[in-house]
């Protein structure tokens, strides 16, 4: 085996400035695999980074390589590992904790202070020919699963993640502000967790579409109509008061300080919000007496946390449709084009999907 190989990757060095370079990949090291790299999935804040150069605090001070909805095959397999062999296909969970803090210990590892997380400053993604990673942190795909379905366990593991934190319930209702990747991911998680009312919401109406193929019982065109008002409309419930009308959770998956604001208006007095998109805006006006005395409560999101199992069993046994979400498909060559579409046309898109040779 040669101690090293020479991997094509796709490397950012400012705003809107992709070059490639060829890097060096070591033999993996114990307990890892290397993976030749099948398909990269476009997230928002891949794009985010693409076109701003930061995220919140999260800054881009040098080059930096993105990506990190990843599937692949393994390559090849340093000391130790037993989890996997040569050839199996895996998707990678991006995000590696420490394991040994108090965070770790008690299963949060997504707020581990050491966390290395793919394409995320300063740890470099995965748009890139191979990769070594951790054999714990790759999860195994069965042969019916599609690698572009494998990948797209990322954002699923946030839908999952989403719903656990809103403790969706058998017949709650939901809306989902926003029906991008992430908002179809958590519409799907809440419907297989027991929802039974499932409303999307957004400004487009082919990702609305899309919501309602991948199961919403209704949609919310936001340009067209009064969003709160038809929340009620559909929530009212029988004996109580319009003014007690509202979903049982409500999930922010847009990241705008509109919807944000939504979020926190749209429960049932003593429903739940769970915030998971990031507004660009870190200081969003709210009524805050109206969601204390509603007694909302007010739940918060970072990635996810042992996620990957269930994500994993939902696409598996056909409960979740990760496929539908891909509208379009791009060479790992075309990767800048792929990420300008994606920054620049919401009308017909929901997930680009980056496929390498």
């Amino acid at each position: 085996m040669n101690p090293t190989l020479q991997s094509k990757t796709s490397v950012m060095h400012a705003i809107r400035d992709l070059r490639w370079e060829s890097r060096q990949v070591p033999s993996p090291g114990p307990l890892e695999v290397r993976v030749k790299i099948a398909r990269v999935g476009v997230c928002g804040s891949d794009l985010h980074y693409y076109t701003h150069g930061r995220i919140g605090n999260f800054i881009v001070e040098r080059p930096i390589v993105l990506g990190h909805e990843v599937s692949g095959t393994v390559e090849a397999i340093g000391e130790g590992v037993t989890r996997h062999k040569v050839g199996d296909r895996v998707a990678l969970e991006p995000g590696v904790p420490c394991r040994r803090c108090e965070y770790c210990k008690r299963g949060e590892y997504n707020l581990c202070p050491a966390m290395h997380f793919m394409a995320t400053p300063p740890a470099d993604g995965a748009l890139s020919e191979y990769l070594n990673w951790p054999e714990d942190f790759a999860c195994g795909i069965p042969d019916h699963i599609s690698l572009e379905a494998a990948a797209l366990l990322e954002p699923l593991a946030v839908g999952v993640w989403a719903a656990k934190r809103g403790e969706v319930k058998m017949g709650h209702s939901v809306v989902v502000l926003g029906a991008g990747p992430i908002g179809c991911t958590t519409l799907q998680a809440a419907k297989a967790a027991g929802a039974t009312t499932l409303i999307a919401v957004d400004l487009e109406p082919f990702r609305l579409e899309m919501a309602r193929k991948v199961g919403a019982t209704h949609v919310i065109n936001a340009r067209q109509e009064d969003v709160l008002e038809r929340i009620r409309d559909i929530t009212t419930r029988s004996g109580l008061p319009r003014s007690h009308a509202g979903v049982d959770v409500a999930f922010e998956t847009a990241g705008s300080v509109a919807t944000c604001r939504m979020a926190i208006a749209a429960p049932r007095p003593g429903g739940v919000t769970v915030l998971v998109g990031l507004p660009p805006d870190p200081l969003v006006p709210l009524d805050i007496v109206s969601a204390a005395s509603r007694e909302t409560q007010i739940r918060g999101l970072f990635r996810y946390a042992n996620c990957y199992p269930a994500a994993l069993a939902l696409v598996a046994s056909g409960a979740v449709d990760l496929d539908v979400l891909i509208t379009q498909r791009y060479k790992f060559a075309d990767t800048q084009a792929a990420l300008e579409f994606a920054d620049r046309d919401k009308t017909t898109s929901v997930k680009v999907m980056l496929e390498f040779d």
